[in-house]
């Protein structure tokens, strides 16, 4: 059957799984793990499916070891993933600055539960400031990818690996338990790279060529800030170019809903009853919690009456919406911090914000 021709491919799967499909689809074949509710799916399929196409499945012995796993695999070139929630990524945190400072791709999800501490295996979005300010040390930053959707676990796995490899960085794909494990059909469409799969970089052996090297420690003269200059112009050029984001009925809205992942999702449904009610709502969803869309907010803050932010936290995305908009006035707050708030209860919400509170 030619391309042309050819009926899209519609799966019914987890959200966690999709993330596999996904990032098996864009050539990675080594994954590295350690149980955690609520990921658990993700590493149970890729050790069902990665070695019966050649990969490498590993449950090493901690998280810890889990990140050094993966330095090690990115440094010869090859694409490599891990998956965890907050407390598994708190863990995690010294090797991503390894990674970030030695200039190494590799992507990592969180399927994110409540905290702090143990905390509770409830979904949350309380990992927002762990993933988006970056908890290592050394100021690193990284594309942090939120998706909403079954069909965006699917689609954002396979554009988080083309991302680490453009930045030679690593990436995040924050998601919690409700979109890891709940199930929808999604459009499994080919995979088409958007980078260059040459990494000349990569330590294979110095056979024919001079010796390389991929580090972090710089002690000489001021070798250490000309580094941190030249990896502080590539978070930049992550802002100037990688900033993504739903338009959802902003068209005339005079409310406008600012949430990400599950929030958003659920906001969809309340902003559809209002919109039926005569009642201008509308939504900016960030795809991209790093970059952020500050300049979306900024101009949308302009035009409309309210922002109301909405998280399953206590406000954590709503520093980086102030931060980004000079009108304050107009930013409203409503937040869950270790359950979904409900369709209902943004509904009722948005109503008290139009005037039309029962």
């Amino acid at each position: 059957m030619s391309m042309a021709t050819r009926v899209e491919q519609r799966v019914f799967l987890k959200g966690n799984e999709a993330i596999c499909v996904g990032a098996i689809a864009a050539g990675c074949r080594f994954y590295y793990g350690y149980p955690i509710t609520p990921q658990n799916d993700i590493p149970e399929y890729m050790s069902a499916h990665l070695p019966l196409i050649g990969g490498t499945f590993l449950q090493a012995e901690s998280e810890v070891a889990t990140i050094n796993f993966i330095l090690g695999t990115s440094a010869s070139g090859k694409r490599v993933m891990t998956s965890s929630s907050g407390p598994g990524i708190s863990l995690m945190q010294e090797g991503l600055s390894y990674m970030a400072g030695s200039e190494l791709p590799a992507v990592v999800v969180n399927i994110s539960r409540s905290g702090p501490g143990l905390g509770g295996i409830a979904p949350s979005q309380g990992d927002y400031f762990q993933a988006v300010k970056c908890g290592g040390h050394g100021g690193y930053r990284m594309p942090v990818l939120a998706p909403h959707s079954v069909q965006e676990m699917y689609s954002l796995s396979m554009l988080a690996f083309d991302l680490a490899d453009k930045y030679r960085n690593p990436a995040m794909i924050l998601g919690d338990a409700i979109v890891g494990q709940m199930k929808e059909p999604f459009v499994q469409y080919p995979y088409v790279s958007s980078v260059s799969q040459e990494k000349p970089w990569a330590l294979t052996g110095c056979a024919g060529r001079p010796r390389q090297h991929l580090k972090s420690l710089y002690l000489k003269d001021n070798a250490i800030e000309v580094h941190n200059w030249k990896l502080h112009r590539k978070y930049v050029r992550m802002q100037e170019e990688e900033v993504r984001y739903e338009d959802y009925h902003l068209d005339g809205a005079r409310i406008a809903v600012i949430a990400f992942g599950t929030a958003a999702r659920v906001s969809k449904t309340a902003i559809q009853w209002a919109r039926r009610e005569g009642i201008a709502a509308g939504m900016l969803r960030p795809i991209t919690l790093f970059p952020f869309p500050a300049a979306q907010v900024e101009e949308l803050g302009r035009r409309v009456d309210v922002m109301l932010v909405i998280e399953m936290n206590t406000g954590q995305m709503l520093e980086d919406v102030k931060s980004s908009s000079t009108c304050h006035d107009k930013i409203r707050f409503l937040g869950k911090p270790c359950a979904m708030p409900t369709p209902e209860e943004i509904h009722r919400e948005i109503r008290k914000l139009a005037g039309r509170a029962e």
